[in-house]
């Protein structure tokens, strides 16, 4: 029995002093927690606060790798109490597997390397359970896992263009159309990230080539000096980027520029003596009577090729022109304008490029004209041969004046010619539309053969007649030229004046009188104003003086009347001429009412009879059916102006019964 109160009363030390300890991990909360590894502690009241841990990325150790322990020191005083409770972790990132504790020692391990570039902080959440009843003894705590950046990456080219185009001519100290972004992953701020970019090789090693940063972390290619196509046609840079870390690292990549050739070359005459000299025809237009040929050593069908010729002297009334053949490149000389010149005609052209030029010499881009070779030039000479020049009028237009309708055989007129070149000269009849003249092949002679009718319609508004004539001489190959003659017609009294219209309408509802337009094809003085007169003496009609108005006396009949008048121009030549006048009433103007299309309106009286024969019918009907006897007897008084008789052969007069069938039928149809 001593032996049970002895493990008794142990027992109830025991709890006794359990139980304070747990009071104090509850009200006091003044608990110190130390780590391995860790340089310093820290207190705090209601929970546990934990330095940060620094953990580098990459480490090539055994894993799972002890980082660091959590010890409660108080404890660590008290004799084998700590088996009473056990520790547990939870990684707020939710990477479960990458942390582990030990529930009785508190060690913290890792159990696998960690790249900093794709997490650089953990932060782990610390609980402390009772063992007996599984309950948290304090609130939790956080430790934060710092991974530290080692320098395990090179820099980056990102954004790049390896190939490139760039112009011969382009100036040195400008920017080379190649840009990039260079980046390195490590931890910003450091030496692992701090990168240096140069120019490690190019080739050719002339100009030197170079890369700057142009903001942020984009670097651009720059150059001193200046290229030549025909020394190289393309370059290969090496772009080097390094950081600063130890060890550095770096990475590479080459860039390809390609030279555009660009008019580094004047264009020079080929010196060939027989093609500088040229013959043509003077008064002859011609596209090309000379080809000149040029060397230039730029490439082909490029503007720093491609020649633009031009004259310098000799060409001064515009009369050759110089085009450039867009396959060979030569330039041709043609004739623009018709000269007469029997003499040799020196002219001195020039050839340049539509592209400026530019020369790379001793390292330097030369676009200073007054630096530059002058363009080259050549002398050609032509020789202008003497030609068939054509008869020449003495006038090339003349006018004449003809009173139309004279008799055929008139002369006209004669024209004046003569050539230097040729005394056998002929003339021949272009133009004459309405065959009224004939030319004589030997003097020229213009003589009527018809009579000329000014108001032909192949006279002009202005009463001009035009003829043309040709002169032509006898040489090879024969030359011509032409010759214009106005007729102006003067007019007489050859017409007589009519009515516009033989027909007309009055309407009498409208108005009493109606105007009567006249016509005359003659001019002033020949034609109006006209005067009017009535042939018979009518009663029904008159005359006004001032306007040419028929007015009519009386209110005459409708119908068609037929009024003589007798018209006579300013000339008192006369003619008679019938109008005919259509009486009516009009409902609109000039369309009398009997020409509208019929029409059937019924009124309210028409209307009405019909109504009441209609009720008539239906009560007869009525009627008849409410009487079967009805006796229906036959009206023999006749229709009119008709008498009805009911005999045949001779029989006596009797009077017949009339059956009438009556219809039982409730609906009745009649049809008219």
């Amino acid at each position: 029995s001593n032996v049970n109160i002895f493990l008794l009363s142990t027992f109830l030390v025991l709890w006794i002093l359990r139980s304070w300890i747990l009071s104090d991990f509850i009200v006091d909360k003044s608990i110190t927690f130390q780590f391995q590894n860790s340089p310093s502690l820290i207190r705090s009241k209601r929970r546990w606060v934990l330095s940060t841990v620094e953990l580098q990325e990459e480490m090539d150790v055994k894993y799972p790798y002890n980082i660091t322990r959590v010890i409660n020191v108080f404890f660590a005083y008290i004799v084998n109490l700590i088996f009473y409770h056990r520790f547990s972790i939870m990684v707020e990132s939710g990477e479960n597997g990458l942390f582990s504790i030990d529930e009785t020692t508190g060690d913290l391990f890792v159990h696998r390397c960690i790249d900093r570039e794709k997490k650089p902080f953990y932060r782990i959440m610390f609980d402390v359970v009772d063992k007996a009843d599984n309950m948290n003894i304090d609130k939790e705590l956080f430790l934060d896992v710092e991974i530290l950046d080692i320098n395990d990456n090179a820099p980056k080219f990102n954004k790049l263009v390896k190939k490139a185009n760039v112009k011969e001519n382009i100036k040195s100290g400008e920017y080379l159309p190649i840009s990039m972004e260079i980046t390195d992953e490590d931890q910003e701020d450091t030496i692992n990230s701090t990168v240096v970019v140069s120019v490690a090789k190019q080739t050719p090693a002339v100009p030197r080539i170079g890369i700057k940063n142009v903001i942020g972390k984009t670097y651009q290619l720059t150059f001193e000096g200046c290229f030549d196509y025909d020394k190289a046609k393309q370059y290969l840079v090496v772009i080097l980027a390094s950081d600063k870390g130890k060890p550095a690292l770096s990475s590479s990549t080459t860039i390809t520029l390609n030279v555009i050739d660009t008019n580094s070359h004047q264009p020079k005459f080929k010196k060939t003596q027989a093609r500088y000299q040229a013959e043509a025809m003077e008064m002859t237009l011609s596209k090309e009577i000379l080809r000149v040929a040029v060397d230039d050593k730029d490439t082909p069908d490029t503007p720093g090729w491609k020649a633009e010729y031009y004259f310098i002297s000799g060409n001064e009334d515009g009369m050759y022109n110089i085009t450039t053949d867009p396959i060979t490149n030569e330039g041709i000389i043609g004739i623009a304008k018709n000269f007469d010149i029997t003499s040799l005609v020196k002219l001195q052209i020039g050839v340049k490029n539509p592209e400026t030029m530019s020369l790379c010499k001793d390292g330097k881009l030369i676009t200073d004209s007054s630096q530059l070779p002058p363009p080259d030039s050549v002398n050609i000479t032509v020789r202008m041969n003497d030609t068939n020049d054509p008869p020449e009028f003495e006038k090339y237009t003349d006018s004449v004046q003809q009173k139309e309708e004279s008799e055929p055989g008139q002369s006209l007129y004669t024209p004046k010619v003569h050539d230097v070149d040729s005394s056998n000269i002929r003339f021949e009849l272009i133009e004459d539309p309405a065959n009224w003249v004939t030319v004589d092949k030997k003097t020229g002679q213009i003589t009527t053969i018809e009579k000329m009718d000014r108001e032909s319609p192949f006279v002009d508004e202005n009463n001009i007649y035009r003829i043309v004539v040709a002169a032509i001489d006898d040489g090879a190959p024969p030359a011509t030229s032409t010759f214009t003659l106005k007729v102006h017609l003067r007019d007489i009294n050859d017409n007589i004046p009519t009515l516009v219209n033989k027909t007309v309408l009055l309407c009498r509802n409208l108005a009493d009188k109606v105007s009567v337009p006249v016509k005359d094809a003659d001019a002033d003085p020949f034609g109006g104003p006209f005067m009017f007169s009535l042939a018979n003496d009518d009663t029904k009609w008159e005359l006004e003086s001032e306007q040419v108005v028929l007015v009519r006396r009386e209110k005459i009949p409708y119908g068609n009347y037929s009024v003589p008048l007798v018209i006579q121009d300013k000339q008192n030549h006369a003619t008679k001429e019938t109008l005919r006048v259509e009486v009516c009433d009009c409902r609109k103007s000039g369309v009398c009412s009997e020409h509208e299309p019929p029409s059937i309106v019924l009124g309210g009286a028409a209307i009405g009879l019909i109504v009441a024969g209609l009720l008539a019918f239906l009560c007869k009907y009525r009627l008849t059916l409410n009487n079967p006897n009805f006796t229906y007897v036959d009206n023999e008084e006749g229709h009119q102006t008709l008498v009805k008789y009911n005999e045949e052969g001779g029989g006596s007069d009797c009077k017949v019964r009339c059956e009438v069938t009556v219809l039982t039928a409730e609906t009745v149809f009649i049809v008219f």
